[in-house]
């Protein structure tokens, strides 16, 4: 961690310092080294039970332990910030990891789920995700996708005045238990990745509130409609710091009090603060935690926590990605001017975003054996290249780690948010099969199949392999 890392204040870890991965790295709580250990025992557990190898060169591994204990802290550190009998709902952001089993872990561990389309309501509810417990938010919600969400009593944010237009419409025809909102734009500033912050200036999401006479129109809009009982905000990400976060709920928070100054009654019951906590991707070490976000949360904006308001969270990446790992085999070793170069299975079709954007979205790789250990030995600077024919498709590059070798496996850490959801199908690569794992009776690894490894056959029938005439008959 670098000197600008997490002090408990709220300011952002550098995630473009990523140090080596060792197994076991880092001098956090006890539960990361537990994790860690669970990891390294699902390895040779994949190895071992043929999971992972030859033919199944690439898995993405599910931490069982680690979900249930991120949702626990999730819901610990808001309870220990909110009075008693406070309405909170914690919404999972489906798309982090929209795989059904794990919406159905998560709803056992009482999170709800939070949907940006209508393929993320329908996981939602094959995970048996009741509707008042999802949230829905996107930015070009169609008629027809704001009909069926009334229809189901799933809570509804408003992303744009024509959006609330019409909403208008649909209350008059369609009874509905849905709670609706606004989802407004605090403009706050941008983090360290200009892509992913919300609160720009110029941010397509809700209504910008510094916007010439937005503010007014929002207080306006409210007052217009008594079912409008909620506001939205979503001001975080990974690199924004903490306290821009903080500012973001406080902006909204004012606002609230505001539009219930101005009707004289506590018709905005509900805030939404979005999520957005940010993962340390430099180490094992769990930083900053859902604690200390609390924490600064209640001292920054103290009336969000007396009581008045309930509370929803749309919180992703920070509940998954450090309990889901994706485990390469070592295809071929080579070198290269000099360098060493691991050629694995594991490229840009799983790390898009670190291929393309290496610098904001640094991973980190653990090296194991063929047998699935961890592999000791004097690290060598060395390159790890995936699959994909251009040059470019390097999960590592000049990193120094023991030396892998063929046949040996390289796991991409910190990989359990968007690098399962996210695939990139060049070059036809397929889908790699997701396992969770959990320790066993035994001593052993137990391991459940999550999503099946994609086969060719499929791959040709997503190509319209129907369908291969189709364009000569024309």
């Amino acid at each position: 961690m670098t000197a600008d890392g997490d002090t408990g204040t709220g300011d952002a870890v550098d995630t473009r310092s990523v140090g080596v991965a060792g197994h076991g790295s880092g001098d956090g709580h006890p539960a990361d080294a537990e994790r860690v250990a669970r990891r390294d025992e699902a390895v040779r557990g994949a190895v071992e039970q043929g999971l992972l190898g030859p033919t199944a060169p690439l898995v993405g591994l599910l931490d069982v332990v680690g979900i249930r204990d991120s949702a626990a802290a999730l819901r610990a550190a808001f309870d220990a910030v909110v009075p008693p009998g406070t309405p909170v709902l914690h919404a999972f952001a489906v798309k982090a990891t929209p795989l059904v089993p794990v919406l159905r872990l998560l709803r056992e561990a009482g999170i709800g789920a939070e949907v940006a389309s209508p393929g993320e309501l329908a996981l939602a509810r094959a995970a048996g995700v009741a509707p008042e417990r999802i949230v829905l938010d996107s930015p070009a919600k169609t008629a027809a996708e704001l009909r069926q969400a009334l229809e189901l009593g799933v809570a509804v944010n408003a992303d744009s005045p024509q959006e609330l237009g019409r909403l208008d419409e649909l209350v008059r025809t369609v009874r509905t238990d849905s709670p609706l909102g606004i989802r407004v734009n605090p403009q706050t500033g941008a983090g360290a990745i200009q892509a992913l912050s919300t609160a720009t200036a110029t941010s397509k999401f809700g209504v910008a509130l510094r916007d010439e006479g937005a503010r007014e129109w929002v207080v306006r809009a409210c007052a217009e409609r008594p079912w409008l009982t909620r506001l939205h905000a979503h001001s975080g990400s990974q690199g924004v710091p903490l306290s821009l976060m903080a500012r973001g709920i406080a902006e909204t928070y004012a606002l609230a009090e505001e539009i219930n100054r101005h009707l004289g009654r506590r018709q905005i019951d509900t805030i939404d603060i979005g999520g957005g906590l940010h993962v340390n991707f430099g180490s094992d070490v769990t930083t900053p935690t859902y604690a200390q976000y609390a924490r600064l949360l209640a001292e920054a904006v103290p009336g969000l926590f007396d009581g008045r308001y309930g509370l929803v969270t749309e919180f992703g990446r920070s509940l998954l990605a450090k309990h889901g790992t994706l485990v390469a085999r070592v295809e071929y070793a080579k070198s290269a001017g000099g360098r060493a170069v691991a050629v694995t299975h594991a490229g840009v079709q799983v790390a898009v975003r670190t291929v393309y954007a290496p610098a904001s979205w640094p991973l980190r790789i653990a090296a194991y054996d063929a047998k699935g250990r961890p592999k000791e030995g004097p690290e060598v600077v060395q390159d790890v290249a995936g699959p994909a024919c251009f040059a470019g498709d390097l999960l590592a590059e000049a990193r120094a780690l023991p030396l892998l070798e063929q046949g040996d496996h390289a796991a991409v850490l910190d990989t359990g948010a968007y690098y399962f959801a996210q695939h990139y199908a060049y070059n036809s690569l397929a889908r790699p099969g997701v396992y969770g794992y959990a320790p066993g009776g035994d001593g052993g690894i137990r391991f459940a199949v999550v999503r099946e490894p994609q086969s060719v056959q499929e791959i040709v029938a997503e190509s319209g392999g129907a369908r291969a005439g189709a364009l000569t008959e024309l």
